[in-house]
Parts: structure tokens; sequence; C-alpha cells
């Protein structure tokens, strides 16, 4: 059975930091491409960023909206994903997913996607 478990979301002021953790189990997330996606009240789920597998190298993708002020990266010895998320903005407001794909590809779209976490509430007041 695999749980993947979000935390270290909050209430942060717009400019302020945040990582997002999630802690999975039952599968080893360095063997499947991970991500994140976030849902703003009344708005559809969308991509954030996402990492592939460990291999000769894992490659990083993100949304243009967090591109600049995002990192996400990987702890295989502690089986976990990370989002940093830097200069906070009033939009990024959401409930942040982790997202696990087992399928072979990369989780950039909710269709890729096999594994969700219950998500971490994020909001960043202005």
């Amino acid at each position: 059975q695999v749980q993947l478990v979000e935390s270290g979301g909050g209430l942060v002021q717009a400019g302020g930091s945040l990582r997002l953790s999630c802690a999975a189990s039952g599968r080893t997330v360095s063997s499947y491409g991970a991500g994140w996606f976030r849902q703003a009240p009344g708005k559809e789920r969308e991509f954030v960023a996402a990492i592939t597998r460990s291999g000769s190298g894992s490659s990083t993708y993100y949304a243009d909206s967090v591109k600049a002020r995002s990192t996400i990266s990987r702890d295989n010895a502690k089986n976990t994903l990370y989002l940093q998320m830097n200069s906070l903005k009033a939009e990024d407001t959401g409930i942040y997913y982790c997202a696990m794909s087992t399928s072979g590809y990369l989780p950039t779209s909710q269709n890729a996607v096999t594994y969700w976490g219950q998500g971490t509430q994020v909001t960043v007041s202005s």
C-alpha cells in the first residue's frame, strides 16, 4: 500500500518561504517520477513541479508561475520529496498535493499521476 503524507504547509506572509515535505511509504520515491500539484479555491488542480526518477541524474520541471522561486528535491535516504518555495505570493495560496507516477510518465499532468497525497494547506497573506 502506497502512502504519501505531506507536511510543512501553513500561514505565511507574502515574501516568505516554506518547505513542503512528502514522506512516502510502500514505494521508493527515487524509483519513480514524483511531483507537486496545487489547487486554489474555486480553481482546477494545477501542476507545480516534478522530478524524474534517480538514475544517471534527475531532471526537474516547473510551472512557469513558480519556476524562479521554487526548488523540488528528494532525500533518497528518507524516502521524502520536498518543495522549497520562496518569495511567496498571495496567488500561491492553495492545497498542495504530492504526486507519484509509477506508469513511467512524469507527473506533470493529473492523468499521469498514480498516487496522491492528502494535501497540505498553504495560505499566503498579503
